[in-house]
């Protein structure tokens, strides 16, 4: 079953991705490294809940 995500910038904090996960177990949040257009760079952005 896919469930809907957002991720959020760990840097700024902004929500600029959505995206859907299989998502198996709820023990770890998905982590990624994305490009955030708000801080201008690669940072890593996390699932929020």
């Amino acid at each position: 079953m896919q469930r809907k995500i957002v991720l959020a910038c760990a840097q700024c904090g902004s929500r600029n991705y959505s995206t859907f996960h299989n998502k198996q177990s709820d023990a770890e949040r998905l982590e990624v490294k994305k490009f955030c257009k708000h801080c201008n760079a690669h940072h890593i952005h996390r699932e929020t809940k």
